[in-house]
C-alpha cells in the first residue's frame, strides 16, 4: 500500500491461537495506541472463555474497543462491523496518529481495510421465518432454496456455514435478485494508511499452541460456559468452535473426550483456513509472533515513509 497520510492503522492478523492479542498489546504500548478488535466472536460479551477474549489484565494495559460490546442474541454482520469500526477509528484518529486493529476474522479484516458491499436491511419477519425453517428443517433445505434462487453463489459459498447460506437467502428473497448480482467486491478508499502484519510459525508448534490453548479453556470452565447457552445453540453467534462440539456432547452425540478432541481438531482446521485466506493478500508482511523487535522495526520504517513522527 502506498502511504500518503500521517494517520495509520496497524493491522495485526493471523491464525487462531498464534498470539495476536499478546503481540498487539506490546505494539500498542510501544506506540501508545488504542486497539480495535477484529474478532467476530470476542465481540459477544457472554462467551469469553471459548473465544479467548482478552483478560481483564490484558484489557487494563491498553484501551480496547469492540470487545464484549454485543450480545449473542444480536444479529451482527461484517457490513455493520465495517461501519462501527470505521466510526471508532475516525474518533480515535482525532487524538492518535496510530491505531491498532487486531483479530483473525477474515471478513472483518477485509471489511475494515477494503470495504464490503452495502446490502438491504433484512425485514425482521423474513429473518425469523428463515431461522425457523433452518431450526425445523435443517441446513439442507436452505441449500436447496439457495441453489434455485442463486446457483452462482451456491457454487461459491461454504455450504456447511449456515450463516452464509441463510444470509444469501435473505438477500435473494428481500430483493428478488440473486445475491451474487449485488456483490460488487469494489475496494473502497480509506483516508488513512494501513500497515498489515501477519503472524505465522512452524505448523507443528502452532498446532501445539492451539492444543494447549484448548486445554486452558477447558480448565477455565469452557464446559460450564457452553452449557449455560446450550438452550440457544441455534444462534449464529454460538455456531462456533468450542461451543458446537460441547453442544454435541450435551445432546449425547459424542463423549466429552471426543468433544474436546474435536475442538482441537476443528481449531487447527480453522487456523489452516485463516492462513490460506490471508496468504492471498500480498499487502501482508509476515513475522513470527515471538519477534516483537522485528515487527516494531518494520512498522517504524513504514511510519517514517508516511511522515508519521509522533510516536
Amino acid at each position: 500500500m502506498v502511504l500518503n497520510s500521517a494517520k495509520t492503522a496497524i493491522v495485526i492478523t493471523g491464525p487462531t491461537g498464534i498470539g495476536k492479542t499478546g503481540l498487539s498489546i506490546q505494539v500498542a504500548k510501544h506506540f501508545n495506541s488504542p486497539v480495535i478488535s477484529a474478532d467476530s466472536r470476542q465481540i459477544f460479551k457472554e462467551i469469553k472463555i471459548g473465544t479467548a477474549a482478552p483478560t481483564k489484565a490484558e484489557l487494563s494495559q491498553v484501551t480496547h474497543h469492540m470487545v464484549g460490546t454485543k450480545s449473542i442474541n444480536d444479529y451482527y454482520s461484517a457490513y455493520e462491523y465495517e461501519q462501527e469500526a470505521l466510526k471508532i477509528a475516525e474518533t480515535l484518529f482525532n487524538t492518535n496518529d496510530i491505531i491498532i486493529l487486531t483479530g483473525g476474522s477474515m471478513m472483518y479484516i477485509d471489511a475494515f481495510c477494503n470495504g464490503i458491499d452495502e446490502l438491504p436491511t433484512i425485514d425482521p419477519g423474513l429473518r425469523k421465518d428463515l431461522q425457523d425453517q433452518y431450526n425445523n428443517e435443517g441446513l439442507e433445505n436452505m441449500r436447496r432454496q439457495l441453489k434455485i434462487l442463486d446457483p452462482g453463489f451456491y457454487n461459491q459459498v461454504d455450504l456447511k456455514n449456515p450463516k452464509r447460506v441463510i444470509h444469501a437467502l435473505e438477500i435473494c428473497l428481500m430483493t428478488g435478485k440473486p445475491y451474487s448480482s449485488l456483490r460488487t467486491n469494489t475496494k473502497k478508499d480509506r483516508d488513512f494508511n494501513i500497515i498489515k502484519i501477519g503472524l505465522d510459525m512452524d505448523r507443528a508448534l502452532l498446532h501445539q499452541r492451539i492444543n494447549q490453548r484448548v486445554d486452558h479453556m477447558i480448565a477455565s470452565g469452557l464446559e460450564k460456559e457452553a452449557n449455560q447457552w446450550h438452550h440457544k445453540k441455534h444462534l449464529n453467534s454460538l455456531n462456533t468452535v468450542g461451543y458446537r462440539e460441547f453442544f454435541s456432547y450435551f445432546d449425547g452425540e459424542v463423549t466429552k473426550e471426543k468433544a474436546i478432541e474435536l475442538i482441537k481438531r476443528n481449531s487447527r482446521r480453522y487456523a489452516r483456513k485463516q492462513l490460506s485466506w490471508f496468504r492471498r493478500d500480498k499487502e501482508i508482511t509476515w513475522f513470527s509472533p515471538d519477534n516483537l523487535t522485528e515487527v516494531i522495526k518494520f512498522v517504524e520504517n513504514k511510519l517514517k515513509q508516511a511522515g508519521v513522527r509522533n510516536y
